[in-house]
């Protein structure tokens, strides 16, 4: 696998504490749409109809943690949990996806804390059946593929498209679902077509559900709510990560950078989606620093803000 949140895990081991510069390179390629540029930081315009409060129980991706959690990860966990993040979307770490616990053990202190797990990224190539098994158990509901990279040719995304197929009816076989996360490249155009357009076209909405990085359509120039509009229904979870163009692309906390999250949530309400899953990637000071700010932020703009 050329690229996989394994590696940024090994990346992180070798970067500071609390930081992480990997350069989002590819983001300051900005591709285009027939979906329309993004309206960033456009406060006079308003979409959507829902009242932001179905946002109320975020989540975290784990991923946000991972320079802290795999010395402590119950304790990581728990601090998030104090800090208001309701849900927990976890990744493929050194000590697997329920971080050296049981899938039963990962539910319990799931219970324990308040917080519900609600999916898991993992390389699904292998091993998926086990994998699909173990995530119902632990009372997931989604198994997603974090990243596959740039394809060379349309045919190669229409084959992509079809092992998501197949790997759907093996998750649904096991009682969860099978979803893809997508990066910049899937929505840079190619031969004229949007890649991210050929595996919704290609796929099977009862097999596959797609989870949307925020972050990464704004970076690649794509208007995420008139895309939310066109594939109404196929994405279910969100990646909310606030994005700062200069001095190069990067990951910022929310409310810090160019995307305008109250609009776009309330877009993404009104059209299927189920889980707002926050994630950041570099943090200004230290990382729980950042994961408190970006829980504020959140309970500010839904209301739930104690």
């Amino acid at each position: 696998m050329a690229y996989n949140r394994r590696f940024f895990l090994k990346a992180a081991g070798i970067a500071a504490a609390g930081s992480l510069t990997w350069p989002l390179t590819s983001c300051s390629q900005s591709g285009s749409s027939s979906e329309g540029a993004t309206a960033e930081g456009d406060t006079t315009v308003t979409g959507g109809s829902t009242n932001l409060s179905v946002a109320s129980d975020f989540g975290i991706q784990l991923y946000s943690v991972r320079d802290l959690i795999g010395k402590d990860p119950k304790g990581v966990i728990k601090q998030l949990a104090d800090l208001g993040y309701k849900k927990v979307e976890s990744y493929q770490g050194d000590q697997g996806v329920f971080w050296g616990m049981s899938p039963k053990e990962f539910k319990a202190y799931m219970d324990e804390v308040g917080m519900t797990a609600v999916s898991t990224h993992a390389d699904t190539t292998k091993d998926l059946e086990k994998l699909a098994g173990q995530a119902a158990e632990a009372g997931l509901s989604y198994v997603l593929q974090p990243y596959i990279g740039p394809q060379k040719t349309i045919d190669e995304w229409k084959k992509r498209a079809e092992e998501f197929n197949k790997r759907g009816e093996i998750c649904n076989k096991a009682g969860v679902k099978f979803g893809y996360h997508n990066h910049d490249y899937s929505f840079q155009m190619l031969d004229g077509q949007m890649p991210q357009a050929i595996l919704l076209d290609n796929t099977d909405p009862s097999l596959v559900m797609y989870e949307l990085d925020l972050m990464w359509i704004v970076a690649a120039g794509v208007d995420p709510t008139e895309h939310l509009t066109k594939y109404a229904g196929r994405y279910e979870l969100c990646h909310i990560k606030d994005l700062q163009r200069e001095p190069k692309p990067h990951s910022v906390n929310l409310g810090q950078g160019v995307i305008e999250f109250p609009k776009i949530l309330r877009v993404a309400a009104d059209n299927g989606m189920k889980h707002y899953i926050v994630e950041q990637e570099e943090y200004p000071e230290s990382v729980m620093a950042s994961m408190a700010q970006d829980a504020q932020y959140m309970k500010q703009i839904t209301g739930s803000e104690a």
